[in-house]
């Protein structure tokens, strides 16, 4: 049996500036970082692997950023329609929608103003964005 969420990784084309995106706009902190090569190859399926692998954590909660050398990063930037099977978008409680998403436009992602959801008169309050790759970032507040 699974007994904790260790972390989610993420895979970005520039690793300095998505450790940046999620430090400033999302309040995470720089934690270890590591160099990964061949060692990995097996439990990556991938062959030959080299990678920088930069973990940011807030609380218990952990975000590792994957930045492939070998081989190469792969796919767009484009945003994958939310019922495609697989990992859709990553969930941030916040205490104001409006000050959370400022903060993600000023540090390189995207707020996807077509989606904010206001409800039970301003008690819930939803948006989704992006980060610099286009990886959807749901902001929730008054939800728990």
């Amino acid at each position: 049996m699974a007994t904790a969420l260790s972390h989610v990784g993420v895979c970005v084309s520039d690793i300095a500036a998505s450790t940046r995106f999620y430090c400033e706009a999302l309040g995470f902190e720089r934690a270890e970082s590591f160099e990964v090569g061949d060692e990995f190859a097996g439990l990556m399926e991938l062959a030959p692997v080299r990678l920088a692998s930069q973990f940011l954590r807030r609380g218990d909660q952990a975000v590792e950023l994957l930045h492939f050398a070998a081989p190469g990063v792969d796919g767009d930037r484009s945003r994958r329609p939310l019922n495609h099977l697989g990992l859709t978008h990553l969930c941030f409680h916040v205490d104001d929608v409006d000050s959370v998403a400022e903060a993600i436009e000023a540090a390189g992602g995207a707020v996807l103003t077509g989606t904010r959801t206001t409800l039970a008169g301003g008690a819930l309050d939803f948006v989704y964005c992006t980060d610099p790759d286009g990886t959807r970032i749901e902001l929730m507040k008054g939800a728990r």
